[in-house]
């Protein structure tokens, strides 16, 4: 899976949630659900918006994370 890692890129910015939404034009509901690591599909026009304001890669803004095997 994917966890985000846009809560440690925005503390690092100074910058909150609303300031990043009112910067790209990114609805706040998604950047929220992008930080909280809930979200289904990953918006790539928000992702290059975040990429573009931070000049940053998209590994700074996601990690993958390996599933945990499930028990037999």
């Amino acid at each position: 899976m994917l966890k985000s890692k846009l809560k440690v890129l925005l503390a690092e910015h100074n910058m909150t949630q609303s300031k990043l939404s009112e910067i790209t034009g990114i609805r706040p509901g998604t950047i929220t659900n992008i930080v909280n690591n809930n979200i289904k599909q990953i918006p790539v026009e928000a992702v290059c918006k975040i990429c573009e304001l931070f000049h940053c890669d998209i590994g700074d803004i996601f990690q993958y994370v390996p599933n945990s095997q499930k028990k037999e």
